[in-house]
This record gives structure tokens, sequence and C-alpha cells, in this order.
């Protein structure tokens, strides 16, 4: 269903990422795994070579731009393209009453939560312009429906709903559809 089409799955060193990148490869896509930790890469690009998926580890952090450019250089070096990006990375921190949750959290969880995925998307979209593809990024119901301490994670998650909803309508003219699912 997948075959010959190219997927970067960002934080798919376990959970939903991993799911995904699994599913991906077991339709016949190629798989970029891209994940901050390396450990838990390469033991994911194991266990999909041993189910024979085509797949290759990019140590990334999706908040640092020259990182998520390497990122989708490699997958373009190594296949020749990309069709699809995942945007799933993202972190949260732990329930706190808001005055006493710090700037350096917020920015954290801002920037690989939400800028994370502006920078994977600017970057492959790049790549998949006037060739089409898919961008789906990973949002939250906690987007809509918060919980009492999770002001940083929330204004991420739904950011990356209105991010998407502006990339859908600037990338569509090349082609590229970009999607959101919330799980939650």
């Amino acid at each position: 269903m997948l075959r010959g089409k190219v997927a970067i799955v960002t934080g798919s060193g376990q959970g939903i990422g991993a799911a995904i990148a699994w599913k991906l490869g077991s339709l016949g896509a190629r798989v970029v795994i891209a994940e901050i930790d390396e450990y838990k890469e390469r033991f994911r690009e194991r266990w999909l070579k041993e189910r024979g998926i085509d797949s290759f580890f990019v140590k990334t952090d999706v908040s640092d731009e020259e990182q998520v450019r390497r990122m989708v250089s490699e997958a373009v070096r190594r296949y020749g393209k990309i069709d699809i990006l995942v945007s799933n990375a993202g972190i949260g921190m732990s329930p706190k009453e808001v005055f006493d949750q710090s700037t350096e959290e917020w920015d954290k969880v801002i920037n690989v939560n939400l800028k994370g995925v502006w920078l994977c998307s600017k970057h492959a979209a790049w790549e998949m312009r006037n060739k089409g593809g898919i961008i789906v990024n990973i949002a939250s119901t906690r987007a809509l429906q918060s919980e009492p301490g999770t002001e940083p994670y929330s204004a991420s998650k739904g950011g990356v709903l209105s991010l998407t909803h502006s990339l859908a309508i600037s990338l569509a003219k090349y082609g590229i559809r970009v999607v959101y699912v919330s799980p939650g």
C-alpha cells in the first residue's frame, strides 16, 4: 500500500511514534526514525529491521533547525525523496501551579512541541513541493480540553492545531496535504 514511499517519523523511539513507524513500515514505507534519545532509536531501528522494514536512524532534536535540516537531508540522500512526515516528537512536564512554572519549562515545551513541528514541516515541505506529500502533525485533546497545571503543553498543542490549519492552506498549491491527529 505504501511501497516506494518514504516516511520520516519524529519521536519514534517509544509509544505513539514507535507504533506509527512500525505501521508505516509494515505497509511498505521506508522509514526514517528521528529521535533525540539515541539509545531508544538504535533499539527501534534494530527492531524494525528485524521485521523486514527498511529504516534508519537520524539523531534529531526537533527544536534545533540545523538538526532538522540534517534529518531531512539524510532522508533525501538515503532514499531520494520524502513523501510523508509525521511530527510526533513532543514533551510534557509534571503538572504544577501556574505560579510555579518557570520560563525555561515554558520555552522547552513550546520549542519542542510547536517550533519543532514548524521546523520539520518547513524543511520537509521544501523537499515535497510540487511532488506532493502529506504532513501529519500529532496534536492532543489537551489542545481543547486542558487539565490544571499544564499550560505550556496545552498551549503548544493548541498551537499545533492552528499551525496545521495555516500550513494546509499555504502548502496546498504545492500538492502537500497537512492534517493533524489528536490522541488523548
